[in-house]
């Protein structure tokens, strides 16, 4: 599957997901219903992938992780807070960014527009 696929495919996971579970859980619960919806998909997903750095030529390992990563192509950020800030928005861009992958989404599941709060975002590598 390419990236586009593949996001179509956690674009309709969420929706499911959101339908199925509403808003005001928990994230690791959304998490979770997430890697059960993606797997019976046909979807590989890996949670909580730890995203290493360099710094001045030294490695820092996990100095992040990744919520879900899907088919080890697009990187999926869960959360449940009252809203997305600029941070979380930045902070998507910058493990694109670290990953050299190019295909991430971010989805604040505590919301009663869902439509509003699953945002797709390009690394303009």
């Amino acid at each position: 599957m390419n990236e586009n696929e593949i996001g179509n495919k956690i674009r309709g996971a969420c929706f499911s997901v959101y339908n199925a579970l509403g808003p005001g859980l928990l994230e690791s619960a959304y998490e979770k219903a997430m890697v059960i919806e993606l797997t019976q998909m046909g979807c590989a997903v890996k949670t909580q992938v730890p995203l290493n750095l360099t710094y001045k030529d030294q490695q820092i390992d996990c100095a992040y992780r990744l919520d879900l990563l899907a088919e080890d192509k697009v990187i999926v950020e869960i959360k449940s807070i009252d809203a997305l800030m600029p941070v979380h928005h930045k902070q998507l861009l910058t493990y694109l960014k670290l990953s050299g992958l190019k295909l991430g989404y971010i989805v604040n599941f505590n919301t009663t527009e869902l439509d509003k709060n699953l945002l797709r975002y390009v690394n303009q590598l």
